[in-house]
């Protein structure tokens, strides 16, 4: 440890990116500590985030696949299903709490020191922690993001009537009727949850098709799948206006015919997250906030102060569990005067409706917008082995390729196990790898990414199952 300091590095925030930073830097030789307001670590994603939203989708999807059918057309019979939703939140909140201690015990065996407490910066190496002051030789924000609201919508998570993405994991009844404010991915995930249960789902969305910034096709067929499976999804409108009056809501909806009143029993407020950076002292070290209320970083994750650093949803792009643990990592790595690469371009997304939907690259859009030459390819799960052997045949993989060189630029599908599959197309972009490269790789039969070996011999031609 360096003479003079308590830490060489200070992590705030235990999320996703600030615990592997955390680990990392420890398992490098460096005296580590992290700071988390809350009592739990893991942050958002393990404790109202990515963890206990799949397992509520998780849940429900048994459900529906024990009450819809799906077993049914096995020969599986179940009688009358019933779902016990004060289980259900046991099941979630045990699920939640072993993760949170599995973090705990890896701070203790990588040599992390834990500290409890809202982290503000005095000065670039010292951060007030519950009001004692801890001296760094570099810190680390990774404070995450929270939901955010729209201007006039209180959100009250404790009556479960309007509420944000925390509350809607822990709504107490389901609902009749939910509105869902926002077709993205949270809204979409989480509406599907409640769907799935037994309640009346309509998303308004304010755009012209849900999942902005997805490719064009992904869109196209999730809206359909969706309202197939009974969402009741209104694009191009906008809430204007909500009211709780006695037990409902009522929710004020603008569309291109003018304004309607919709009378709903709960509103799940879904319209992005904001970058966590109130209380952080900021203003004592001169960091840069930029117009979104990110903290501003340079390609090596540095703030305007040298000594500081910040990672994942606390700073501008994808809003991602995964690529907040890469950061951290890549910067713990830097640290400890190794390269610590990130590759931003190549970061996955993904879905976890039903079935999933994952991508990576760039977007048919995105390709035609910058001018660059392509070839693409669409192969149907409808006509790969695994997808028909399990019954789940909707969806599709979409290759982009460079038309000249056949380097992979991007891939785009829809499936029962997409978020799964998409790893290894990934992997093989990250390594530079053309469609023929892909095609020519021998994929285990039957499975579903057999589906992205046929995509990538279509883009010359040669699929053979379709």
């Amino acid at each position: 440890m360096t003479e003079g300091y308590d830490y060489d590095v200070l992590v705030i925030g235990a999320g996703p990116g600030g615990y592997a930073c955390a680990i990392r830097a420890a398992q490098l030789g460096l005296k580590t500590a992290c700071v988390d307001a809350r009592d739990t670590l893991g942050g958002t994603c393990l404790n109202v985030g990515c963890i206990p939203s799949k397992a509520l989708l998780h849940a429900t999807h048994l459900f529906e696949a024990a009450r819809g059918g799906h077993m049914a057309c096995f020969g599986i019979r179940t009688g009358d299903v019933h779902i016990d939703l004060e289980k259900l939140m046991e099941k979630k909140n045990e699920t939640v709490s072993s993760f949170a201690k599995g973090i705990d015990f890896l701070f203790r065996k990588n040599g992390v020191t834990r500290l409890e407490g809202q982290a503000s910066f005095v000065a670039s190496d010292i951060i007030e922690v519950g009001g004692k002051n801890v001296r760094a030789k570099s810190a680390v924000i990774a404070t995450g993001s929270s939901p955010s609201s729209l201007p006039g919508i209180q959100i009250e998570n404790g009556r479960g009537m309007i509420v944000d993405s925390t509350g809607a994991l822990s709504l107490t009844r389901i609902p009749n009727h939910l509105l869902v404010v926002g077709g993205g991915v949270i809204g979409l995930e989480l509406g599907s949850v409640w769907r799935r249960l037994g309640a009346r789902v309509t998303v308004i969305e304010y755009t012209d098709q849900i999942l902005p910034g997805m490719d064009c096709d992904v869109r196209s067929v999730m809206a359909k799948l969706l309202a197939k499976q009974g969402m009741n999804i209104v694009v191009s409108s906008s809430v204007t206006g909500v009211e709780i009056n006695g037990q409902k809501v009522s929710v004020a909806v603008k569309d291109p015919s003018g304004i309607k009143t919709i009378e709903v029993d709960t509103v799940l407020v879904a319209t992005g997250r904001r970058s966590n950076t109130a209380g952080l002292g900021l203003e004592h070290v001169c960091i840069d906030i930029d117009d979104r209320g990110s903290v501003t970083v340079d390609t090596q994750g540095r703030t305007s102060a040298s000594n500081i650093y910040a990672i994942g949803d606390v700073t501008r792009g994808m809003m991602l569990a995964h690529r907040a643990e890469d950061e951290g990592i890549a910067v713990a790595e830097r640290l400890a005067g190794r390269p610590g690469i990130v590759n931003h371009a190549l970061i996955p997304n993904v879905v976890y409706t039903d079935p999933e939907v994952a991508a990576v690259g760039k977007t048919e859009l995105e390709l035609l917008n910058h001018g660059i030459p392509f070839k693409k390819s669409h192969f149907p799960m409808l006509a790969n082995s695994r997808a028909k052997a399990n019954a789940a045949t909707d969806g599709f993989v979409k290759l982009l390729a460079h038309a000249e060189t056949g380097v992979v630029l991007g891939a785009h599908m829809v499936g029962e196990v997409a978020g799964t599959m998409v790893a290894q197309i990934t992997q093989a972009m990250e390594f530079g790898a053309t469609a023929q490269d892909v095609a020519y790789t021998c994929h285990a039969h039957p499975t579903h990414s057999e589906a992205i070996k046929e995509a990538a011999l279509a883009l010359d031609g040669a699929a053979i199952h379709y």
